[in-house]
């Protein structure tokens, strides 16, 4: 029993992560209509820099937030100079996909051409000890933590500012909100900003885990993915529930069932079973439109 309680924490702590990629995910999402495919990638970017500065001298927390708020300009930036051009010139889905996969492979080279692709240890922010009578360590209960606050600030944002409340009515009705004043391409750049700034975030959380390296991010994403269409790609708080179901899903029968060498492969059949059983997802609304 007491080994089971252990590995459903551990898979609570990855759900965590899973479920800050998930939320950056449904953000953009919401916006676009489109996966960004370099999620991770641009989360991993972050990361780097984070360590960059812990380097230089700052203090885990100050690296931390000055990671995270160039994080957020980063990427309003990218949206800016990048997406908007593009989604300006076409309706059409196809570019914004390919331009998201040439983004993260951008984003991978360059991060290997400036730190290499060298493994190395990032710190935790949080005692190098056990807690709750020996299940969990403490970085493990503090990603729950953390990504608990997370969300937690984000509804508080999304419902009850007047920004929040402008960005979720430009991501649902966009020719409605610039009828009424609302710039919507602003929101739009200030969603992809939090997303990126969540990624950050889920980056730096999930480097002291499985250490910092330019393609770390490739099976978290995955999980992220996954994690997203399980809850809702519509739905950030049922992508957070998502994440933390998979985590312990996938700790647990990774432990007692199929084996750790095909943990990922769950990730790649819950995908495939969610989008062709229920492609709506657990907590998402089907939409039905007229045309």
């Amino acid at each position: 029993m007491e080994n089971f309680l252990h590995q459903l924490v551990a898979g609570l702590a990855n759900g965590g992560i899973y479920a800050s990629i998930a939320v950056a995910l449904v953000m953009i999402h919401r916006s676009t209509q489109l996966l960004n495919f370099a999620q991770g990638e641009m989360a991993m970017f972050s990361t780097f820099v984070a360590w960059a500065l812990m380097k230089s001298g700052l203090g885990y927390w100050s690296a931390f937030a000055i990671t995270v708020a160039g994080s957020f300009v980063i990427g309003m930036v990218i949206e800016r100079l990048v997406i908007r051009p593009v989604t300006a010139r076409t309706r059409s889905h196809l570019p914004l996909v390919v331009l998201f996969i040439g983004m993260l492979l951008v984003f991978n080279s360059i991060a290997g051409w400036i730190w290499t692709y060298d493994v190395r240890p990032f710190p935790s922010p949080f005692p190098d000890v056990r807690i709750l009578g020996g299940l969990a360590t403490a970085h493990q209960v503090g990603s729950i933590l953390v990504t608990l606050a997370l969300v937690t600030g984000l509804y508080l944002f999304f419902r009850f500012t007047s920004l929040g409340l402008a960005m979720r009515a430009a991501a649902q009705n966009p020719t409605s909100s610039r009828l009424v004043g609302i710039r919507v391409d602003l929101m739009l750049g200030l969603g992809w900003g939090m997303a990126s700034a969540i990624g950050a975030v889920a980056g730096m959380m999930v480097a002291h885990v499985l250490f910092l390296e330019p393609n770390m991010m490739g099976a978290a994403v995955l999980y992220g993915f996954a994690a997203a269409l399980v809850g809702g790609i519509d739905n950030p708080w049922g992508a957070v529930a998502g994440g933390f179901l998979l985590g312990a899903l996938e700790n647990l029968l990774g432990t007692y069932v199929i084996g750790d060498d095909m943990k990922l492969t769950l990730a790649l059949v819950i995908i495939v079973a969610v989008m062709t059983f229920k492609p709506a997802g657990l907590f998402g609304v089907h939409m039905v439109r007229r045309v």
